[in-house]
């Protein structure tokens, strides 16, 4: 396996490929026997891979880790003895196009940068796989949008990991408020933060989709949107700032406020952070509130409302387990995901329409366009 560093990839990548939207191999899966577990691949073994979703895949019941994606030989050779995963299920950036020869990966998990989850969501759909992308989904709409074609056109399913949307907690708040059993929704406070000392990670470095909101601040426009059960019409204002301008420069935002208008004039303000520790929803209703703390963390999550405690203990990994179960049997039963990549386009339009009211320091209307072009 050539040894090939994550920045030579990154580089490479930069170039672009106009390669991505033919599809050589659509119908392999046709002739597949139908399965009881799916193989998932892996596509970037960095910390959520190694430390959560590799971990995960030994407790799922409905999928198994098959396979991994790496430009780093040493992450092949330990993942290869770890996992006890076959040396032809093991693969890297040049030759990630051969999976499509090989039965044993049905899903291919993209686990990268922003920046590149477009390119290798459309080629794992070209090569007849099914496709699991982390959040953010991308980095523009029109990225998100050739992701979600690349998907139908070669009969795929396209799922964005929005662990939440599977967790108990969020189940529960939104059924509260989607039921109205404490009337409507008055307004809402979301926030979602952590303090980041890295330096050059992604996540500070512009061109990778580095910034907060595209981060942490999806899970505060998930907030607000799951909060109030609506899609916002305005941005009615926004902010971005930064205390450490030498790690986050070239514009990329440490810190983002903004607030929603929702129908009926309801406002959700909320808050994104990579230098506060913080993490909480309120949701005022007619008849009392909702108050998650914290609402989106891997585990112990908590919150109470006037219908009482909202409480599911569980440990790590479990989130990610269940994300990927529903996933897989969402496809072996040839049902719609849970959290398909429509979702992730509306998150990044709301993301872009937050960037543009801060950068004009004017309020911002959300076009209600379809998810298609």
């Amino acid at each position: 396996m050539p040894n090939i560093s994550r920045r030579r990839l990154i580089k490479t990548l930069a170039a672009g490929s106009t390669s991505l939207m033919f599809s050589p191999n659509s119908l392999l899966a046709a002739t597949r026997p139908k399965k009881t577990k799916l193989g998932i691949a892996l596509v970037g073994l960095g910390y959520y891979s190694t430390d959560l979703l590799g971990p995960a895949l030994q407790q799922t019941k409905h999928c198994y880790l098959a396979g991994i994606v790496t430009g780093t030989p040493g992450k092949a050779v330990a993942w290869k003895q770890k996992y006890n995963i076959p040396e032809k299920n093991i693969y890297n950036y040049e030759n990630f196009d051969q999976v499509a020869n090989n039965p044993d990966i049905d899903v291919i998990y993209v686990v990268l940068p922003p920046s590149m989850h477009r390119e290798y969501t459309i080629r794992a759909a070209n090569a007849g796989k099914h496709v699991f992308c982390e959040k953010p989904m991308a980095m523009t709409p029109d990225e998100c949008l050739a992701m979600i074609d690349a998907c139908k056109k070669n009969k795929r399913s396209l799922a964005i990991g929005y662990r939440l949307h599977h967790e108990p907690h969020t189940i529960e708040y939104r059924r509260i408020v989607n039921k109205k059993l404490l009337g409507k929704v008055t307004k809402l406070n979301c926030a979602a933060g952590y303090r980041d000392n890295r330096t050059n990670h992604w996540k500070q470095t512009k061109a990778l989709g580095g910034g907060v909101l595209y981060d942490m601040g999806v899970y505060a426009i998930q907030g607000a949107r799951l909060g109030t059960g609506m899609e916002p019409l305005e941005i009615v204002s926004a902010t971005t700032s930064t205390t450490r301008p030498e790690i986050y420069k070239d514009g990329l935002d440490e810190t983002t406020i903004a607030r929603l208008r929702f129908p009926g004039d309801v406002m959700a303000d909320i808050k994104t952070s990579f230098g506060e520790n913080v993490n909480f929803l309120d949701i005022d209703c007619e008849k009392g509130s909702i108050n998650m703390a914290p609402y989106s963390g891997y585990s112990g999550l908590k919150g109470k409302s006037p219908l009482g405690e909202i409480r599911f203990p569980y440990e790590l990994p479990w989130q990610q387990a269940k994300q990927m179960d529903d996933d897989c049997m969402s496809i072996m039963q040839n049902k719609a995901m849970l959290v398909p990549g429509e979702e992730g386009l509306r998150d990044i339009r709301i993301v872009e329409a937050i960037y543009k009211s801060a950068n004009s320091g004017k309020s911002v209307k959300l076009n209600t366009v379809s998810d298609t072009h």
